[in-house]
């Protein structure tokens, strides 16, 4: 099927306000009395060399793994990256590019390199979505129950104290765990 030429501007106009191809589909229908399929649509788009502006993306707040960092916004030394531990505080200019100054209360020096986190699996998952689902309990005591989506992502449900992030070793500990823990439950 063939668009007009007052069509098609029609479409590039809806596309520039911002619509998403679903909502192209419809208007096509409502507008034009124009059935076609969310394929036919997206071949339009591309053949009309339009360019759909992308939503920013819903972060789901419980699931860790898809929270944005907070950025560094007092870093004084240009291309020294500093993360969540390190986010208010200034960093020397004496430091080398990539290299962090350690927040003396971040990760304490006689605490475990992840290496005391425990994975369990429940037994029964009642969590509408999740192909399985458990609790972890980090090296440092802080609790939380985690579920893995039907697409295999991970992610909390809760987590005992707001707003926590796990050392880069108990994130990998956790991760290793729970991989290990999925697969003898045949995931």
């Amino acid at each position: 099927m063939t668009l007009t030429p007052e069509q098609k501007q029609t479409v590039a106009a809806w596309v520039a306000a911002g619509d998403n191809l679903s909502t192209v589909q419809k208007k096509l229908s409502e507008h034009f009395k124009i059935s076609m399929t969310y394929m036919d649509v997206r071949f339009l788009v591309d053949d009309l060399d339009l360019a759909l502006k992308d939503a920013a993306p819903k972060v789901d707040a419980n699931d860790v793994s898809k929270s944005p960092l907070p950025a560094a916004s007092k870093a004084k030394s240009p291309g020294t990256q500093a993360g969540p531990a390190v986010a208010d505080q200034e960093v020397p200019d004496d430091l080398d590019d990539g290299e962090l100054a350690e927040d003396a209360n971040a990760f304490p020096e006689d605490a475990p390199a992840g290496g005391n986190v425990r994975v369990e699996v429940d037994k029964v998952n009642l969590i509408p979505g999740a192909m399985a689902s458990g609790s972890v309990t980090f090296s440092d005591g802080v609790t939380g129950k985690w579920i893995v989506d039907n697409y295999g992502r991970p992610g909390f449900t809760e987590v005992s104290q707001p707003g926590y992030r796990p050392s880069p070793a108990d994130g990998q500990a956790f991760m290793q765990q729970l991989s290990a823990a999925l697969q003898k439950q045949g995931f």
